[in-house]
């Protein structure tokens, strides 16, 4: 694996001695030694074949000709951050072009958890994913994906992995773990699969990735965390990080673009005074927008700060303590001799911005911009043909038939502002010409999940409040986790119906009709999550979609990621999949209308 690549260290000792000129030496700048936890001024730092090799008073002597010398004028040196639980697919981009968003905030490593490509693929999926990520000039390491379908029985994936394939990929140079096991039913029943699944990760030496999105903390809970889980970012409130922490489980606190579960956690740090050993900060999803016009693990360190963490102990959160989690410490998180010259050069640690960012030794991006080359990635036909639909849609195949005459209670999904958890609403809905409507004066919309993998054209027609449509609208995506069939949401079904049939057109994305007029697009042709387009241009076009969500009367702050959680089958409480609804604290199908 190449973090572990380092076998001779004496062209480190020998530049260090100054019989070696450095390639790159950083001059008087602050270190922020999160080791220690101390801001030590007036520092050097030697850089050769990649690594640190000297942090100290003066590295003078370790300049030559050929040395590149930067003046980093008394500002802080940062460990490159690291994002510690993430889904590159979430950002819409490939993995290259995610890299290319965020280095120049200062990313110099990622965790990341395919299984979104994986619940579409496979394990083909995953290696597309693993060969991408290691050709990246910042560090890229993949968790196999552990749980694919995330519930089964309960959804239909394009593709699942086993015990075999898990087997398999531990082995790939660049896993670095096994991916977050969503199953907690499954682990504290003693799911064959699940206990198999952590024991090969056991076996080859590699981090448990937990998710435990139930907020039950008796028994379940302890089982689960018995069974191996080492981290979990589920966690929405303060009792929830106290339970992860005292059981030995790292609180990863998440600050994505919809998802903002740090301020409701960090307490426990800040009023209660839990040791900060067991706390790190992560992503999880983060669109392209965010990324691109507010910044990625920077823009969390800065949220941690204005939430009351010093900027030593945020940093700490996004650097040393995800490397030491993950096993990597020797090789990357601090500034210090024989690790990865991964290094921020920084004004204001209150404002963390990066002025310089260096990763693996090379100047990689300066005052936002990106300065070195990225791979070019040629994807192959199957990657770019995954929406399998058999013939057009119509208004009829949204309806959603009911028996009877007058009123009838309904469970609808409730959608939570900011939260990935959904509340299970009873609303009474009357029944008009056989059938139940969508109701704008009540926030009531249709919402309906539509096979594209297996060509059945099964479509699930369900209800959902909380989008705020205030005119005849419809919005869908072939982004709907986990096992990202197609979701749609509308007021509409004609017009349901016309962005199902655009969105089988052009091979996947999302798209937003209002009024019959296609008013917000961004094509994601591989495997109907991402696009191999440039950062920039992604997130201008995702742009047109939140605009759309807009002007269709939606005021919540990032409802393209809250629609595509509608159908995530493993997080409280409703849920809708290509099989039906689904009641997540029971684990078992209920009907629309009762």
């Amino acid at each position: 694996m190449e973090f572990f690549q380092l076998r001779d260290a004496r062209p480190l000792v020998d530049c260090v001695m100054g019989r070696k000129p450095a390639d790159l030496v950083i001059r008087k700048g602050c270190w922020v030694c999160v080791q220690t936890g101390e801001i030590i001024p007036d520092t050097d730092v030697a850089v050769i074949e990649g690594r640190i090799a000297y942090v100290g008073s003066d590295a003078s002597h370790a300049i030559g000709k050929t040395t590149e010398v930067i003046d980093a004028g008394g500002r802080y040196l940062v460990p490159g951050l690291l994002d510690g639980h993430m889904h590159v697919e979430s950002g819409m981009l490939t993995v290259t072009e995610f890299v290319r968003a965020v280095a120049p905030h200062g990313t110099t490593g990622m965790f990341v958890d395919p299984h979104e490509i994986a619940n579409v693929f496979g394990l083909k999926g995953v290696k597309l994913m693993v060969d991408e990520a290691s050709l990246q000039p910042v560090h890229v390491f993949v968790q196999m994906p552990s749980c694919v379908p995330s519930a089964p029985g309960l959804e239909t994936p394009g593709a699942s992995i086993d015990t075999a394939d898990v087997e398999k990929a531990m082995q790939w140079p660049g896993i670095i773990g096994l991916g977050e096991m969503m199953n907690f039913p499954g682990v504290f029943s003693s799911d064959e699969q699940m206990h198999a699944e952590m024991s090969l990760a056991r076996m080859a030496h590699k981090t448990i990735g937990g998710h435990y999105a139930s907020p039950d903390l008796g028994l379940p809970f302890h089982a689960y965390a018995a069974g191996g889980a080492e981290d979990d970012h589920e966690g929405t409130r303060l009792e929830d990080a106290l339970a992860r922490a005292r059981q030995g489980m790292k609180v990863m606190m998440r600050y994505g673009s919809a998802w903002h579960d740090v301020a409701s956690q960090v307490g426990a740090v800040t009023k209660l005074g839990l040791a900060t050993r067991g706390f790190l900060l992560c992503t999880d999803d983060v669109h392209s927008e965010t990324l691109i016009h507010e910044g990625h693990m920077d823009r969390v360190v800065r949220h941690a700060i204005s939430e009351g963490l010093p900027p030593m102990t945020a940093i700490q959160m996004a650097t040393i303590q995800i490397a030491d989690h993950f096993g990597v410490s020797r090789e990357m998180g601090l500034i210090a001799p024989g690790r990865w010259a991964d290094i921020l050069i920084v004004k204001d640690l209150n404002d963390l911005h990066a002025d310089v960012v260096i990763a693996k030794g090379k100047i990689v991006a300066r005052d936002g911009r990106i300065l070195v080359e990225l791979p070019e990635i040629d994807y192959p036909e199957w990657a770019r043909r995954s929406v399998h639909i058999p013939r057009p849609l119509t208004a009829s195949d949204f309806r959603l038939p009911a028996s009877g005459n007058g009123q009838v209670t309904a469970n609808v999904i409730g959608v939570i502002e900011n939260q990935a958890p959904t509340r299970h609403l009873r609303i009474p809905v009357t029944i008009e010409s056989g059938e139940i409507r969508g109701d704008l004066q009540r926030d009531i919309l249709k919402v309906a999940v539509v096979d594209r993998h297996a060509n059945t054209g099964r479509v699930q027609v369900g209800l959902v409040q909380g989008f705020g449509f205030t005119s005849s609208c419809a919005i869908a995506s072939t982004v709907a986790h986990d096992s990202h069939h197609l979701i749609v949401v509308g007021s509409d079904e004609a017009q349901m119906a016309q962005a199902v049939n655009t969105l089988a057109e052009c091979g996947g994305g999302q798209v937003v009709y209002k009024d019959g007029v296609l008013i917000g697009k961004v094509e994601l042709p591989i495997g109907g999550l991402m696009s191999n387009e440039n950062a920039r241009a992604v997130a201008e076009k995702a742009a047109s979609v939140l605009e759309g969500f807009k002007q269709c009367g939606c005021a919540l702050n990032n409802p393209n990621m809250q629609l595509s959680l509608l159908a995530l089958v493993v997080i409280p409480e409703l849920r809708i999949s290509d099989l039906g609804l689904v009641d997540v604290n029971q684990f078992k199908f209920i009907p629309v209308i009762e």
